[in-house]
């Protein structure tokens, strides 16, 4: 029998008073709360001593054993993360994990006893009382954790670019220790990588459904009127259809026709970065909004045009992941996934959309699967989703595994963003 795996409680106050970890500390003499050093891993001033406490607790739970196991620092915080967000004694009192100086969370004893209950505090049960879960989940998602999901990174390079500490030893050399790899990273990644977008299109004459295709093209796509404007442009084109065989009326298809000359070498729709972008490279205007899947929100004015010959975000992927945890922890509503384009005319606002000559709807199925998984799960933590990647087995998560995976996506966006910015 191998030595018990400790419970994250006890664990951790005995380490926030001990005072040898860098950035771990009592914030209040009735220690009540608490900080705890929270740098991104591709920060170029980051360091292991940055990422002791998580680093710490691996090695507590047996989920790493230094010299044998490669070190892997974002699953050591993704599962530190998820261990304290199931402890309802606990609760998030300020996220400072964007200060570009000192990036921290401060956590916050919800009970009046603080940390002197701890001792009974990590013997009640998880949130929504599912205390079986604790060791059980932690222990899926290392194994989860340890699965191959992708293609291994190219020799000598490293998502993990720490700058040396002379008071601890380098990450490279113990990474090098152990021949090719497998990476050991957040499956959704896998599936939202740009190689692996596909969208569903569909087009509407008058309301009357025209045509419909999900169409594989990680470079974006380009909606034109005709094959004769295809050129040598690098979207994909989708040429829509002559209206001749879906409308009677004579008047009707020659407005439908104009529009359609009116696309030129197309409207364009690709995805780059976090964002999903468009652009329209012929004279007719375009307008475009989020709704739902199966018809337009009319009832309220565009987002916004489709800018010509420049590009303009037409969807931001970090919201969306964030509206998506937040469904899973109990909104009442769904984040928008589908986008929706009035071609040629205005948008339909307090107007029935299917009077419009010409609306077309692309979905990214990538983000409905997302949402799928997300209703699948549920509000319980006991059921699971299956995670359906291209070229590889299926994967089925927790609810709450599928949660931290999605919180750890928002932590990188975030970190992007700021880089950029």
């Amino acid at each position: 029998m191998g030595t018990p795996k400790p419970l994250i409680l006890p664990w951790l106050v005995s380490q926030l008073d001990l005072g040898q970890l860098k950035g771990v500390a009592w914030l209040d003499e009735s220690r009540t709360k608490f900080r705890i050093p929270w740098k991104h891993g591709l920060r170029q001033d980051a360091q292991m001593a940055d990422f002791g406490i998580f680093q710490a607790w691996a090695e507590a739970s047996g989920a790493y054993t230094p010299g044998k196991d490669k070190p892997d620092l974002s699953t050591w915080k993704r599962n530190f993360r998820s261990a304290l967000n199931r402890k309802e004694v606990l609760r998030l009192a300020e996220d400072r994990s964007k200060d570009p100086f000192d990036p921290h969370k401060v956590y916050e004893f919800v009970t009046p006893g603080g940390a002197r209950d701890f001792v009974h505090l990590d013997t009640s049960p998880d949130t929504n009382g599912k205390s079986s879960l604790s060791d059980h989940q932690e222990d899926l998602l290392e194994l989860l954790d340890h699965m191959a999901l992708g293609p291994l990174p190219d020799e000598g390079s490293s998502d993990l670019p720490i700058a040396s500490d002379p008071s601890q030893p380098p990450l490279s050399p113990i990474v090098n220790n152990f021949p090719n790899p497998a990476p050991q990273e957040n499956p959704l990644r896998q599936l939202l990588a740009e190689e692996q977008w596909e969208f569903e299109v569909t087009a509407f004459y008058r309301g009357r459904q025209v045509f419909q295709q999900t169409l594989f093209c990680p470079g974006g796509l380009r909606l034109v009127g005709s094959t004769s404007d295809n050129g040598t442009l690098p979207w994909q084109p989708v040429t829509l259809p002559d209206p001749e065989e879906f409308l009677t009326d004579r008047l009707v298809r020659e407005y439908v026709r104009q529009v359609l000359k009116g696309l030129g070498k197309g409207l364009v729709l690709w995805r780059a970065g976090q964002c999903l972008w468009a652009q329209r490279l012929g004279h007719s205007h375009s307008f475009w909004a989020l709704g739902e899947e199966l018809l337009p929100d009319s009832g309220r004015g565009p987002d916004g045009e489709v800018p010509k010959d420049k590009n303009g975000v037409v969807f931001d992927l970090r919201p969306f992941v964030a509206d998506l945890i937040a469904f899973m922890e109990g909104s009442r509503h769904s984040p928008r996934y589908t986008l929706w384009f009035c071609v040629g005319e205005s948008w339909p606002q307090d107007q029935p959309w299917v009077k419009r000559l010409v609306m077309v709807k692309v979905v990214p199925t990538c983000l409905k699967e997302l949402l799928e998984m997300a209703r699948e799960g549920g509000a319980s933590s006991l059921k699971t989703v299956d995670l359906h990647i291209s070229n590889s087995q299926p994967i089925s998560l927790t609810s709450d595994q599928y949660k931290a995976c999605l919180q750890d996506l928002v932590e990188d966006m975030d970190f992007q963003a700021t880089g950029e910015t």
